[in-house]
């Protein structure tokens, strides 16, 4: 049995899932959330001397404490910290609406951080800790016409990690912001929503939309469980990187964006840098 305690949200399906059933397989204990504490427990299929499932309202303060403390109450620590749970959202910004955007956020955003926050005391406690909060590739470019809501949220999560990251340093606890490309998971069927109030004109947005649904849908090229393999990885060095990107697609995607920042830092450097108070 591996020392470290693991806490897994988003864990009934995908890159959750296959996280989930790799940790147990390689003799570490798991706690995981879902909000349907049955079909998470049959999808992983282990005993609670190995594994605690949960039923956790990410949304409720409330209900993200009593979870963390049952895990701590039952394994006696928490040490590694997933931030899997979340859902795509597609459609313009004109045709989201503030309630839809919201709905993203809270998720996306505002449920991590109350998982973070609850987390912590254990972690500052024992000076020890890793937080893998699981962003996107969306979420450091965020060039995908209808996905404006769900690369904010994620654009959100990679700005509050890295500022996480060196608030907590000085308490042994580390970050990780995990940025996938394309997984072969339900993302984009089960998680994926469309906006309820669509306009005509916005059709590129719909020819991107269906194509995820569509044609990109299975037939991505990453796989849920080598991403474990990675992640697992990762927690067990001294060191572990801030920035994680997984799948070629996303390292491809990544270095587009800082050339294409470089090049425009470039352009407009002289004069860009000509506003200091004069000398």
């Amino acid at each position: 049995m591996k020392n470290k305690i693991w806490f897994v949200t988003g864990a009934s399906k995908g890159l959750g899932l296959a996280l989930v059933k790799k940790l147990i397989q390689e003799g570490y204990r798991v706690a995981a959330t879902s909000r349907n504490v049955k079909e998470l427990q049959q999808a992983v299929g282990a005993g609670r001397e190995v594994f605690l499932p949960l039923a956790v309202d990410l949304k409720n303060e409330s209900s993200v404490e009593k979870g963390i403390k049952e895990t701590v109450a039952h394994f006696g620590s928490i040490d590694v910290v997933v931030n899997n749970a979340g859902y795509g959202l597609t459609g313009s910004l004109e045709e989201l609406s503030d309630e839809e955007v919201r709905q993203n956020f809270d998720i996306n955003v505002f449920g991590v951080l109350n998982v973070i926050r609850k987390a912590l005391p254990y972690m500052r406690k024992q000076q020890s800790g890793h937080f893998f909060n699981i962003a996107s590739i969306g979420g450091f470019t965020g060039s995908f016409p209808g996905f404006g809501s769900y690369t904010a949220t994620k654009f959100a999560m990679h700005g509050f990690s890295e500022s996480l990251a060196a608030e907590v340093k000085p308490f042994g606890i580390t970050v990780s912001i995990v940025s996938p490309g394309y997984f072969r998971t339900e993302f984009l069927d089960a998680s994926l929503g469309t906006p309820k109030n669509e306009i005509a004109d916005y059709k590129l947005v719909r020819e991107i939309q269906t194509f995820h649904q569509n044609d990109m849908n299975h037939n991505q090229s990453g796989n849920p469980e080598k991403a474990a393999e990675v992640m697992i990885a990762i927690a067990e060095q001294k060191q572990p990187a801030l920035h994680v990107f997984l799948g070629k697609d996303a390292y491809q995607l990544a270095e587009v964006k800082i050339k294409a920042v470089q090049q425009d830092m470039a352009t407009v450097k002289e004069l860009a840098t000509s506003t200091d108070y004069a000398q």
